[in-house]
């Protein structure tokens, strides 16, 4: 891509011819410094950026500010469900400890089957236990 170097060669040609320079010697010294001007020039432009440029990374900024928006959404989720899941956690705790330090009514013991009670029958009116 070549750019136009703003250089009048014909009026530095001119200028040296008057100062003493033969003509050939002067259109010589002419043709070198447009050609390093020109290099030198589009040194510069190749620093510059192309309007290619810009339009490539401001697509790889909002890709990146999406990558950090989708991020910053996982992470709030990832908190919250952590918040939800203490939560719970310390409220079942606080429960079986509330469940732990009730009161209970003393149980009934529990009959072993295995074991027969001996009872004598019931006396009937008017008998004795030694008339048996």
């Amino acid at each position: 891509m070549a750019h136009a170097v703003p250089f009048d060669t014909l009026a530095f040609v001119r200028e040296l011819e008057t100062s003493g320079v033969p003509s050939p010697q002067a259109e010589a010294q002419a043709k070198a410094l447009s050609r390093v001007l020109q290099v030198v020039e589009e040194s510069r432009f190749r620093e510059l950026a192309t309007r290619g440029d810009v339009l490539r990374l401001e697509k790889e900024v909002l890709r990146v500010e999406k990558g950090i928006e989708s991020a910053k959404a996982e992470t709030i989720k990832w908190t919250a469900g952590m918040f939800a899941a203490q939560t719970a956690l310390i409220l079942g705790a606080i429960f079986a400890l509330m469940r732990m330090n009730q009161p209970h009514a003393t149980p009934a013991p529990q009959q072993d089957s295995s074991v027969q009670e001996m009872r004598l029958p019931p006396q009937q009116a008017g008998s004795t236990p030694s008339s048996r």
